[in-house]
């Protein structure tokens, strides 16, 4: 069942700088069960993306189609959006210490979420708190409601984040960067946590993140995004087997490697991304792309005219490149999740 589909969403905002242009048509669905996986370099449109389908956006030009389980939310009334906002669709914030408020108990924090979309009164609420909190293993659940978001450990709080996300039994979750600052165990922990309820209650999940091992771990399905851009489409194992975008293959053979021999150098993408106030003409990522480069004269034209859009290349895998060509053996699904 399809529960979210996002078609040519675009956001910018007007600034003293002039327009920024952050997200530029972007496209995707998600899938009850199933997890998108959104992965690019900060300032890539990730985060802008996720808010705008939450409808946090102030004072942006919103255009496109978001639609949830056949609900328009562009456009919509606020009340509409509201309504589905918390209840139906929950958002994971990146930084917990700073999305949680520091004058209230993380059980306040929690129960007013279902108050207000439940209309329960607070004892009930309090109830409940308590039980999510249980659910996402914080020990002594009952004892540490009563407790403030300082007083928790990064880790304890991100799964606090996520029991508030789950108070009102949605059926989305946007989780944005949910194991940043986070060291690898607890990472593990949160991600386990987070396919665990996904398995138990059928949620979709969309992860933002720039970790390439995380989207290899729980994504069924990878949207790369570049200057605000979709660069590439495809099913996880398809996305690290045969990487058909430059952009990608570069994330790919930027990370490091069990098997590369003892003084070999990391690699990484020359240049910086692009700044969304005066985005390059045509493909974004051409200014370094090395493709590009050895490109005949005619082909670097046709790259810096019309941006490319994401046309389809294989079964259920697209790309927004005119240089496409597969890129057999960069890098293996298992060798990115061991």
């Amino acid at each position: 069942m399809t529960l979210l589909e996002v078609k040519d969403l675009a956001v910018q905002f007007d600034t003293a700088e002039g327009v920024v242009r952050a997200v530029r048509g972007v496209d995707f669905t998600v899938e009850a069960g199933r997890t998108l996986g959104i992965v690019g370099e900060s300032g890539s449109g990730k985060s802008v993306t996720s808010l705008a389908v939450m409808g946090l956006h102030r004072g942006a030009e919103v255009t496109g189609s978001v639609r949830f389980q056949g609900t328009e939310l562009i456009g919509a009334p606020e009340e509409t959006v509201r309504q589905l906002r918390g209840r139906r669709m929950a958002m994971v914030f990146q930084d917990a210490l700073t999305s949680l408020h520091p004058y209230f108990t993380i059980g306040d924090q929690i129960a007013e979420a279902h108050q207000t979309h439940f209309g329960t009164g607070r004892k009930a609420a309090l109830a409940r708190a308590v039980e999510v909190l249980g659910d996402v293993g914080i020990p002594e659940p009952a004892r540490r409601a009563g407790e403030y978001p300082h007083q928790f450990s990064g880790g304890m709080r991100q799964r606090a984040m996520i029991a508030l996300a789950l108070s009102c039994e949605p059926d989305l979750i946007i989780a944005d960067e949910p194991t940043t600052a986070l060291d690898v165990t607890v990472q593990a922990q949160v991600l386990e946590l987070l396919m665990k309820i996904q398995q138990d209650r059928g949620l979709g999940i969309i992860m933002i993140t720039h970790d390439l091992g995380v989207i290899a771990r729980v994504a069924d399905e990878v949207l790369v995004m570049y200057g605000g851009s979709a660069a590439e489409q495809a099913p996880a194992e398809t996305l690290f087997s045969t990487p058909r975008h430059p952009y990608t293959r570069g994330l790919l053979d930027s990370l490091p490697r069990l098997d590369a021999a003892d003084g070999d150098p990391l690699l990484a993408i020359p240049g910086s991304p692009p700044s969304l106030l005066a985005p390059p003409a045509g493909c974004a990522f051409h200014p370094r792309c090395g493709l590009y480069a050895a490109a005949p004269e005619a082909v670097r034209a046709a790259c810096t005219g019309e941006r490319p859009p994401l046309r389809l290349v294989a079964e259920d895998h697209r790309t927004a490149c005119l240089l496409d060509s597969p890129s057999e053996g960069r890098i293996t699904h298992q060798e990115v999740t061991a």
